[in-house]
């Protein structure tokens, strides 16, 4: 299988055990390490072993990144790993990147196709190719369904066609769905400039009741007060913090009345030398799931961080 002609490529690979697993995502590699491009491969655990080893002698130019763990949060892929890769790398570069595997969560998944539908924006007209793998046996309907939607090519043991249901757009529309209501009390605060240093107190109590790690509260901390910051400055002056504790996770949500218009907030690398603009970029950064709603009447911001 080759890569499209176009400046940027983004196939999805259909696939069904580890023999196709291989026979998908090895001739991709070595078909750019021949070609003398910058190869990475940032898909799941056990994946990434499959691969590597195959690949023997020539995994040493080979980057390998276990997408569970720099990938957990959607959010942080395409600036901490796809971009980060691409922008350190002239000319063409390959990846492999599996951000949809069997084991993500329902609350994880909506942000997840998002994410693989922001790829086409982040790359357009670049000279990258990436190669997202679906595991035919472990994914439900809705995620194949959905990578007809997020890829423009389509790959199968068989050879490969274009998609007839791309839509991007319309799938990063389809999950800017109202956030669930939690099951649990929440604190709630409402903030505004004067007492923007109330709200970071107001979140570390919670932190250091629940039982977060002192570095944790810390995060926790650093993530609500650029959410809460990013409310002063853009959600007319003020907003609402809440936190609770929900299965695993410490949640902090702020919303305001802003409006967020850039698709790629959040997930674009700072520039060099850049002053502001990395409240949202430093929230993925830190957060192991970040999920958002953005409606006629505001900006609603969700951060999950694990206990």
């Amino acid at each position: 299988m080759t890569v499209t002609a176009e400046p940027f490529a983004h196939p999805a690979f259909l696939y069904r055990g580890a023999e196709e697993y291989l026979s998908g995502t090895l001739p991709f590699i070595v078909d750019g390490l021949n070609a003398g491009e910058p190869v990475a491969v940032a898909v799941p655990g056990p994946n990434l072993a499959l691969i590597e080893s195959a690949l023997g002698d020539r995994a040493s130019s080979v980057k390998f990144l276990d997408l569970t763990e720099v990938g957990r949060n959607p959010g942080r892929i395409i600036p901490g790993v796809l971009l980060a890769f691409a922008n350190a790398h002239p000319g063409p570069v390959r990846l492999v990147g599996e951000p949809v595997w069997a084991g993500r969560s329902e609350l994880e998944y909506p942000a997840c196709a998002q994410h693989e539908a922001l790829i086409n924006v982040a790359f357009e007209g670049r000279d990258v190719a990436i190669l997202c793998p679906y595991d035919l046996d472990g994914l439900d309907s809705a995620a194949l369904t959905d990578a007809f939607r997020t890829h423009p090519v389509m790959w199968n043991a068989a050879g490969s066609r274009r998609s007839r249901a791309y839509a991007p757009d319309a799938v990063v529309a389809a999950y800017n769905l109202p956030l669930p209501e939690p099951k649990v009390a929440r604190a709630t605060f409402e903030f505004d400039l004067l007492t923007l240093s109330d709200a970071r107190h107001f979140v570390a109590e919670h932190g250091v009741r629940c039982g977060l790690s002192p570095a944790r509260v810390g995060d926790l901390t650093l993530a609500a007060s650029e959410l809460c910051a990013n409310s002063v400055l853009h959600g007319r002056g003020q907003g609402t913090l809440h936190v609770w504790n929900e299965a695993d996770y410490v949640v902090c949500e702020v919303g305001d009345r802003g409006r967020i218009t850039d698709p790629l907030a959040g997930r674009r690398p700072a520039a060099v030398g850049q002053v502001g603009g990395r409240g949202l970029l430093l929230v993925n950064q830190i957060a192991d799931l970040v999920r958002t709603h953005h409606g006629v009447d505001g900006t609603t911001i969700r951060a999950y961080l694990r206990l």
